[in-house]
């Protein structure tokens, strides 16, 4: 793995979407992660993100491809709009090893007192808001291992750093 930036919390605006939400097993999730991807792209345009709203290793992903688009959206029957919120977020860009990456961002933030915007619940811990923002656009380089991703977890509102 190759930490390209940070760890660090950076304030980010609300960002609207377009975006195809699935459940799916963890086994497999990043097939499902790639063909969305390759769907989405028919919509012109845009910066692809891959959104976690629930997480359960053992069990069910709740998932979500997006497309950033300019302004809000409509979409379709398939491809719905939504929003990034806005808000304060523990931020890492790194190039490959994405489990890796993630273990490290939790630590650090749980090591500087960072409080995450999650809860657990059924199924598995809940995000408010958790993804990975492709920095290099895959529609560009098809090798997963060269693409350098922003890996975002919103931090909770009463969220005081060290």
């Amino acid at each position: 793995m190759e930490i390209v930036e940070g760890p660090r919390v950076v304030s980010k605006p609300e960002i609207h979407y377009v975006g195809i939400r699935v459940t799916t097993p963890f086994r497999g999730m990043l097939a499902v992660r790639n063909t969305l991807m390759d769907e989405l792209c028919t919509w012109g345009p845009g910066r692809l993100f891959h959104r976690l709203h629930v997480i359960d290793m053992n069990g069910p992903m709740d998932m979500e491809v997006g497309l950033v688009v300019p302004e809000p959206h409509e979409g379709d029957d398939r491809v719905r709009p939504g929003v990034l919120p806005a808000g304060r977020y523990a931020c890492l860009t790194y190039v490959n090893h994405a489990r890796r990456a993630n273990k490290l961002l939790l630590e650090w933030t749980r090591d500087n007192g960072h409080a995450l915007d999650r809860q657990d619940g059924p199924g598995g811990d809940h995000f408010a808001c958790r993804y990975e923002a492709f920095v290099t656009d895959p529609r560009v380089e098809r090798m997963k291992t060269k693409w350098q991703v922003e890996l975002n977890i919103r931090l909770a509102e009463s969220a005081v750093s060290r």
